[in-house]
């Protein structure tokens, strides 16, 4: 049986830690990017708002810091070796995040045969945020759609690993769901509960087993 494997980022393949909290790193502006995470957790921002403040706090982000940024985040383990073999078993694997795209879309090179993140304006900026293009936890749900049609598969075929309450909907929508080093809220509610550091841990849960 074919699967498709749908992976959040913050806090999940990335431990302990976002996107945006790397970034801001490079910048050195993470006490401002901590104030508007726990904001957004908080439920005082929607998600448009987060990146239209975090587009003005990263006014002078180039290409160079984000490559950085993403060198030197937190990694799960054996994300690599996971990917590898999903693909060796005739099987999908993508990645779905709120985070900007023009960072979650690197993992490309991982071996994601899909990777989804909120279309922020590109780096340099130069535009603002166009609200359209920013995702929340719906959006999940439906890229998830649009990929099972792209491979031919439905929800029934679907694992779905996360952290966060944003994962909560996918959770709900798929038979497999693994939390990964997350709190009671989405942990009480996945089918399986993981904390550590490395993502083959993660997946044998599932049933996989990557070497």
């Amino acid at each position: 049986m074919s699967r498709l494997h749908l992976f959040d980022l913050d806090g999940t393949l990335i431990h302990g830690s976002a996107a945006a909290v790397e970034i801001s790193r490079q910048l050195g502006v993470e006490t401002e990017i901590g104030e508007l995470e726990r904001a957004f957790a908080a439920g005082r921002l929607t998600p448009p708002r987060f990146a239209a403040l975090a587009v003005e706090l990263w006014a002078d982000l180039t290409e160079r810091q984000v490559a950085a940024a993403f060198e030197a985040a937190p990694w799960l383990d054996g994300i690599r070796e996971v990917w590898t073999d999903i693909r060796a078993r005739g099987e999908r694997c993508a990645v779905i995040s709120l985070s900007p795209s023009f960072f979650v879309e690197r993992l490309l090179d991982w071996g994601a045969d899909a990777a989804h993140g909120s279309r922020w304006p590109d780096v340099p900026f130069r535009g603002p945020v166009d609200p359209a293009g920013i995702l929340d936890a719906t959006a999940k749900v439906r890229i998830a759609d649009e990929l099972c049609a792209t491979y031919g598969l439905g929800r029934a075929d679907c694992v779905a690993y996360g952290d966060s309450m944003s994962d909560a909907q996918l959770f709900a929508a798929v038979p497999v769901s693994v939390a990964v080093n997350a709190d009671h809220h989405v942990r009480d509610i996945a089918v399986h509960a993981y904390r550590g550091r490395d993502l083959r841990e993660a997946y044998a849960l599932a049933g996989g087993a990557a070497g």
